[in-house]
C-alpha cells in the first residue's frame, strides 16, 4: 500500500476542496467485513480543471465507484488508490460501495468479542491514515470537511458518533453532521454499550463501556464526571472560543492501542481506565490528565488542526501541557507535575538522546509513514516541557492571549507552526521567533552543572554552567540543614530565578547544603550537583519539603546512571535510603520502576541482580510494614505490587495468592492475583493447570491476556514454542489480537531465563521483519517494543540488531523501535563497563 507523501498532499490540497462525506456503514453483514458506502461532495478548483487525482480505499471487495453519476472501474485502484482522471472544474459527487474488513490490531474499525458473555464491541481509530479502512477519504488532515454518517447496527446496539445519535427505527441510526473536521477524527463505536448520561451547560455529556465492566465505571462515574465538568469549565475560563461540537460523550474501549483518541465529541479511552480492581490515587490522577488532555485537543487539534503532520507537536505538547495544568488547577489532583516530572519527562529525555531524535517541530517529515514515527517522547514529554517553559519566560497572560488568537484566526481551519508563532507574537512584544528557532527546532538536552565560588566574608557565588545552545530561565534552590532536628529535614532559604546563560557570577550568601538548579522543574535540562551538594542529596534527599523538589532530584540521579556518572548499585542505595521515607505515591513508583526495569534488569550482570533484587525486596517490605496502619493505601498497594515484581523465591507470594490475601491488606484482586501468578511462571513455581484454574475464575479480557502472559513465561521449552509460534506464526488464522500479542511477548523474555532462550535471540530479528510486513504498523510496533530481547545485555546482541537494521529491511515502525532499542541496548552494555 502506498503512503501519502507531504508534496503529494499539497497538491491535491491545491486541487480540491472538499465539502461532505455522506457515509453509511451496515454493520451486520457478517463478523469479517461491514460495509461502506460513500458519497463524497468536492469541488475542483477552476485554475486546476483537467488535472488527475486519488482517493483512498483499502477494501476487501470495492463493489462499485460513479464519478457524477459515471461508473468509473473499481479494477483501477492500485493498492489503496483509486484514480480519479481528468476533472473539471466545479463541484463533484463521488459514490464508493465497498466491503470492509474489521481490525484485529486497534486500526480501522476494530472488533472485540468479550469472553465473559459472548457481546461484541467496535470502534473506530483513524488517525492517522486509517480512514481509508473504513470509508473512502481524501485521507489528509488539510482536507476539512462536514461528515454526516448513518449506521445499521444489530437492534439491540448502542451506536455513537462525533455528534448527536438519534434511532430512527430498530437497528438505524443517524449522527448529526459535524462541523468540517479533518478525516482522520471522524469516529464511531458501536456495540451493547453500557451508557451513563447526564448534562453539562446545556450539552449532553455520558461515559460508555462494555457491559462487563458497568460496575467498574458506576463506581468510578462521579469521580471521572466532576474531573469533566472542572476540566471543561476552566478550560473556557482560558479560552475565548466556545466548545465547538454538539456533545461530549467519553467510551472506554477494548484493545485501544493508545492512551486515548480526541475525536471531536466522541474521545475514546482504552478500557483499562475503568478501574476492576485497587489503584493508586496517582493511577486516578493519571486517568484524570487523560480527560484533560483529551479535552485539550478539541480545541489544539480538532477546532484548529495541523496541516501536515510536521506539527503532529502542535495537537501533543499543547495537550500535554493543558492535560497536566488544567489537571493541576481544576481538580483535587493539585500535583500532576510531580508526575510528569517523573513519569513523563524522562520519556522525553531518553527519546532525545538516541539517534532517532528530532526537533519538536520537525521539518523532514516527508509521508505519512515517517510522521507516525514521531508520536512519541519528543512530540509529547518534550514538546510539553518547551511549552511550560515558555508560560515561564512569556508569562500565562500572553499565553493564553496568543492562543485564542491562533483560535480565532484558525478555527475549523488548519495551521502550521508559522502561524502559531504569529499568533505568540501578535501578543507580546518579545522575540518567540527567536524562542521557537532555539527551542522547537532543535535536538538534544543542555545540562546545567552549577559552579560556587568562594567570595569575601564567608560568602558565596553561583555560576550555571551550560552545555547546549538553548535559553533557559529557571529556579534555583538553595537550602540549609534544618538545625533543629537530626533527620536531615532541609529548609529552603531562597528560590533564586536565574536566565540560563548569565553574563555574571550570582550571590547566594552563605554557603547552602543544596543547591538545586530548575528546582520547580520549570525548564527541560538535565542538571547536575557540585560536590557539595551531592553529599546532601546522598544523606539528605528525602529531607527536601517539596514532592515536585525530590522529583527533579531522582531525575537527575536517574540521569547521571544512565550517563555512567553514578554507579548503578548508588541509585539503588539511594533508593533504599530514602524511598523509605518518602510520601509522594508517583515518586515512589517512578523510582522503584526505574530501580527494577533498568537497574536491576539491564543495568547490572547476571552475577550482581540476585544482590539488586534483595535491595528492592527490602525496601518493599519496609514500605509494607510502614502503611500496615492502612493510612497510606495506595503506598501500600504499590509495595505490594513492587515486592511481586522483585521476588526472587516464590514462598511469600505463593502463601500470599493461597490465602487470597497479603496479610494486613490488601486482598488480591484480579489484577494482583495475575501478577503473583505471573511472577511465580517465572520462578517455575506454577504450571499449565494452575493458570487455567485462575482463567476459570477470571475469564475477562485481563484475564485472557494474564494467562498468555504467565503461560510464556513458563520456563520450559515447550511453553516457550508455543508462545514464540503464537506470536511470530504465519497463519492469519491464529493471529493474535493486539492485546494477547503484547501480553504473550511481555512473558516470553525474562532475566531469569536468559540460558533457555538464547537461541530464540538471533531468530528475533527475522521473524520480527516478516510478521510486520504482514500485519503492519500497529503490530510491527508491538513487535518492537515488547517482542525484542531486551535482557540480552551483551555484544553480540547489538551485533544482530544493527545487522537488521542494515540488511534487514525492516518497515519503518519497526525500525525506529528496534533502532531505539538497540540504542537503549547499548547504552546498558556503557553503564555496565563505567
Amino acid at each position: 500500500m502506498s503512503v501519502l507523501t507531504r508534496d503529494e498532499a499539497q497538491t491535491r490540497a491545491q486541487l480540491l476542496e472538499v465539502h461532505r462525506y455522506t457515509i453509511e456503514l451496515d454493520l451486520t453483514t457478517g463478523d469479517e467485513t461491514f460495509d461502506s458506502r460513500t458519497v463524497i461532495r468536492f469541488t475542483t478548483r477552476a485554475d486546476r480543471a483537467g488535472t488527475d487525482t486519488f482517493v483512498e480505499i483499502k477494501p476487501a471487495e470495492l463493489r462499485s465507484v460513479t464519478l457524477d453519476g459515471h461508473p468509473l472501474d473499481p479494477e483501477t485502484l492500485d493498492g489503496n488508490r483509486l484514480p480519479l482522471k481528468d476533472l473539471t472544474a466545479g463541484e463533484h459527487e463521488l459514490s464508493v460501495d465497498a466491503a470492509m474488513r474489521y481490525s484485529r490490531t486497534g486500526e480501522g474499525m476494530h472488533r472485540f468479542t468479550d469472553p465473559v458473555d459472548g457481546e461484541t464491541y467496535l470502534y473506530t481509530q483513524l488517525c492517522m491514515d486509517d480512514a481509508q479502512r473504513v470509508f473512502a477519504a481524501f485521507d489528509q488532515p488539510d482536507l476539512k470537511a462536514v461528515f454526516s454518517f448513518t449506521v445499521t447496527a444489530p437492534a439491540e446496539w448502542t451506536v455513537l458518533g462525533n455528534g448527536i445519535a438519534t434511532q430512527a427505527d430498530a437497528g438505524r441510526w443517524t449522527i448529526a453532521d459535524t462541523p468540517p473536521i479533518s478525516t482522520y477524527l471522524a469516529a464511531i463505536a458501536a456495540g451493547p454499550y453500557h451508557s451513563i448520561r447526564t448534562e453539562h451547560r446545556g450539552l449532553p455529556f455520558a461515559l460508555h463501556c462494555r457491559r462487563s465492566l458497568a460496575s467498574s465505571l458506576d463506581a468510578d462515574a462521579d469521580e471521572l464526571l466532576d474531573v469533566t465538568r472542572a476540566c471543561f469549565d476552566r478550560f473556557h475560563e482560558k479560552f475565548d472560543e466556545p466548545y465547538p461540537f454538539d456533545s461530549y460523550d467519553q467510551a472506554f474501549v477494548p484493545e485501544f492501542n493508545a492512551g486515548a483518541m480526541e475525536n471531536p465529541g466522541l474521545v475514546t479511552f482504552r478500557d483499562e481506565f475503568v478501574f476492576r480492581s485497587a489503584v493508586t490515587d496517582t493511577e486516578r490522577q493519571t486517568r484524570a490528565m487523560v480527560v484533560a488532555h483529551e479535552m485539550a485537543h478539541m480545541w489544539f487539534g480538532d477546532l484548529v488542526t495541523l496541516r501536515w503532520w510536521d506539527d503532529i507537536w502542535l495537537n501533543e505538547s499543547f495537550a500535554e501541557y493543558m492535560g497536566y495544568q488544567i489537571c493541576a488547577e481544576a481538580t483535587r489532583f493539585t500535583d500532576t507535575w510531580t508526575d510528569f516530572g517523573v513519569a513523563r519527562k524522562s520519556w522525553g529525555y531518553d527519546a532525545d538522546q538516541r539517534p532517532s531524535t528530532h526537533p519538536v517541530a520537525p521539518e523532514g517529515v516527508d509521508d505519512t509513514a515517517t510522521a507516525q514515527l514521531n508520536f512519541d517522547g519528543i512530540s509529547y514529554a518534550k514538546g510539553a516541557s518547551a511549552l511550560r517553559q515558555l508560560v515561564a519566560w512569556l508569562g500565562e497572560k500572553d499565553f493564553l492571549a496568543g492562543i485564542n488568537i491562533h483560535f480565532a484566526r484558525h478555527k475549523f481551519a488548519n495551521a502550521a507552526l508559522a502561524d502559531f508563532i504569529d499568533s505568540l507574537a501578535a501578543a507580546t512584544e518579545r522575540d518567540v521567533h527567536a524562542w521557537a528557532d532555539a527551542w522547537l527546532r532543535t535536538t538534544g538536552v543542555d545540562t546545567l552543572t552549577p559552579t560556587v565560588a568562594p567570595g569575601e566574608n564567608g560568602t558565596y557565588s553561583l555560576t550555571v554552567d551550560r552545555a547546549g545552545s538553548r535559553p533557559h530561565r529557571i529556579a534555583v534552590g538553595l537550602y540549609d540543614l534544618d538545625l533543629g532536628d537530626n533527620e536531615g529535614h532541609l529548609v529552603l532559604r531562597e528560590r533564586l530565578d536565574l536566565d540560563v546563560p548569565h553574563t555574571a557570577p550570582h550571590p547566594i550568601g552563605k554557603r547552602p547544603a543544596l543547591i538545586l538548579l530548575n528546582d520547580g522543574d520549570l525548564t527541560y535540562a538535565k542538571v547536575r550537583f557540585e560536590p557539595a551538594s551531592f553529599e546532601t542529596v546522598r544523606t539528605s534527599l528525602a529531607g527536601l519539603p517539596e514532592p515536585l523538589s525530590r522529583a527533579v532530584v531522582w531525575n537527575a540521579l536517574r540521569d547521571a546512571v544512565r550517563d555512567g556518572e553514578l554507579a548503578a548499585t548508588a541509585y539503588l542505595e539511594a533508593a533504599r535510603a530514602h524511598l523509605p521515607h518518602e510520601t509522594d505515591l508517583a515518586v515512589v513508583q517512578g523510582v522503584l520502576g526505574f530501580a527494577t526495569a533498568h537497574v536491576a534488569d539491564r543495568y547490572l550482570t547476571a552475577e550482581e541482580r540476585p544482590a539488586a533484587l534483595a535491595t528492592l525486596s527490602a525496601l518493599c517490605r519496609d514500605l509494607i510494614r510502614r502503611t500496615e496502619d492502612g493510612d497510606n493505601p495506595g503506598l501500600r498497594l504499590i509495595a505490594v505490587r513492587h515486592f511481586i515484581d522483585v521476588a526472587a523465591h516464590p514462598d511469600t507470594i505463593a502463601a500470599w495468592l493461597a490465602d487470597g490475601t497479603v496479610p494486613g491488606g490488601p486482598e488480591l484482586d484480579p489484577e494482583l492475583r495475575w501478577r503473583v501468578l505471573g511472577r511465580l511462571a517465572v520462578l517455575g513455581a506454577v504450571d499449565e493447570a494452575a493458570i487455567a484454574a485462575e482463567l476459570e475464575l477470571d475469564p475477562s479480557a485481563t484475564g485472557q491476556e494474564g494467562a498468555a502472559r504467565c503461560r510464556a513465561a513458563l520456563p520450559d521449552e515447550e511453553a516457550k514454542t508455543r508462545a514464540w509460534n503464537a506470536l511470530f506464526a504465519t497463519d492469519e488464522s491464529t493471529d493474535l489480537s493486539n492485546y494477547l500479542f503484547i501480553a504473550t511477548a511481555q512473558g516470553f523474555w525474562q532475566p531469569e531465563q536468559a540460558d533457555l532462550v538464547r537461541s530464540y535471540v538471533p531468530l528475533y530479528y527475522k521473524a520480527a521483519v516478516a510478521l510486520a510486513a504482514r500485519r503492519g504498523p500497529a503490530i510491527a510496533d508491538a513487535a518492537g517494543r515488547y517482542a525484542f530481547p531486551a535482557y540480552a545485555v551483551d555484544a553480540e546482541a547489538l551485533r544482530l540488531g544493527e545487522e537488521c537494521l542494515s540488511d534487514g529491511e525492516p518497515i519503518p515502525a519497526l525500525r525506529r523501535r528496534l533502532a531505539d532499542q538497540l540504542d537503549d541496548l547499548a547504552r546498558a552494555l556503557r553503564v555496565r563497563q563505567a
